[in-house]
């Protein structure tokens, strides 16, 4: 009989210091992120996958271009882990440059073929669509007896010389989304044509993906192309904004991948794996009003559903090649 009681002790000293050990281990593990989505849901996400993990989450968020650029020129020893955010195209761009370690997802099984890569270097966690953002309040004021745009080519029209608010495409995921918008619906000569005849009415060209929705929501200017769920979530807030969804707008996804020679691939994976969750998906909606791309998670009451949106067949492979002809041409003859 002792020596039973004194066996069971044993293996529960054993067990419980096995248990200390890998709470330890987590608790030892870090991760460094680089992130393209906003402060408020890389916070909140972080915040969440330490307190469920463990792991300590440190993070840089800038914009898209100066990230990009930033995995790079570190991929050969890389100062971050993971890149969070940024359309399909960038992404695509670095795995071309072999910056992206390959990692397939036990969460990336049920996904839509869209939001996955052919070769697991990244992977979509949210729809992005792009829209026509109005501060009703501003454009009430400046054009009384106007209708409100409805497509992407009332934007042109003359009158709105300086109301327009659009990201610069050299520096944002947005505004590259929505200069190949126009080129994969004009097609090559006509999209240029009206890239041509936008820019000049268009009042600031700032770096960041998010300004657009900011500037129109504090009343700045009357338009500004951005994502839709950024425009909701301001209206949600109780700005003067709507999101006009125009027909034959581009879609694609926010991504997640890993860099090819990071430091804590354990972590970095843990990461993806959370962000393909439901529960990681149903937070970022409830902060950013954006649409899971997890098919079992729902997106906050407000956000718009893909059915309700007239997108073009948009060519992710097609806009990261073009990338470096098309913004090169961007800076010799529209801005």
């Amino acid at each position: 009989m002792k020596k039973s009681i004194f066996t069971l002790l044993t293996l529960s000293l054993i067990f419980s210091f096995a248990g200390c050990s890998k709470k330890n281990q987590a608790v030892n593990q870090s991760l460094n992120i680089y992130s393209i989505i906003h402060e408020e849901e890389t916070e909140a996400l972080t915040k969440l996958f330490s307190e469920k993990t463990g792991i300590q989450v440190k993070y840089l968020r800038a914009s898209t271009g100066e990230l990009v650029n930033r995995v790079l020129t570190e991929k050969d020893n890389p100062n971050a882990d993971v890149l969070l955010g940024g359309a399909s195209s960038y992404h695509i761009q670095l795995d071309k440059n072999d910056a992206l370690l390959a990692y397939k997802s036990p969460f990336a099984e049920n996904l839509p073929e869209y939001a996955k890569s052919s070769d697991d270097t990244w992977t979509g966690f949210c729809v992005l669509s792009l829209g026509i953002g109005v501060n009703t309040q501003r454009y009430k004021e400046k054009f009384p007896d106007l209708p409100l745009p409805s497509s992407w080519d009332d934007l042109t029209n003359p009158l709105y010389k300086g109301e327009i608010v659009i990201t610069n495409p050299l520096a944002s995921s947005t505004a590259y989304l929505f200069v190949q918008n126009q080129l994969q619906r004009l097609g090559w000569d006509k999209g240029w044509e009206y890239l041509e005849k936008l820019a000049p009415l268009v009042g600031q060209f700032p770096d960041s993906g998010s300004a657009p929705a900011k500037l129109i929501g504090s009343g700045e200017y009357s338009l500004g192309v951005s994502y839709i769920h950024a425009i909701n979530k301001y209206r949600s807030e109780g700005f003067n904004v709507i999101a006009i969804a125009p027909s034959q707008s581009a879609g694609d996804v926010d991504c997640i991948s890993i860099m090819k020679n990071t430091k804590n691939i354990n972590a970095a994976k843990k990461f993806v794996d959370f962000m393909l969750s439901v529960e990681a998906q149903e937070l970022m909606s409830s902060l950013d009003f954006t649409v899971p791309v997890n098919p079992e998670a729902k997106g906050i009451e407000g956000s718009v559903p893909l059915s309700e949106l007239d997108l073009i067949a948009y060519d992710v492979n097609k806009a990261s090649e073009e990338k470096d002809t098309v913004l090169d041409l961007w800076s010799k003859t529209v801005k």
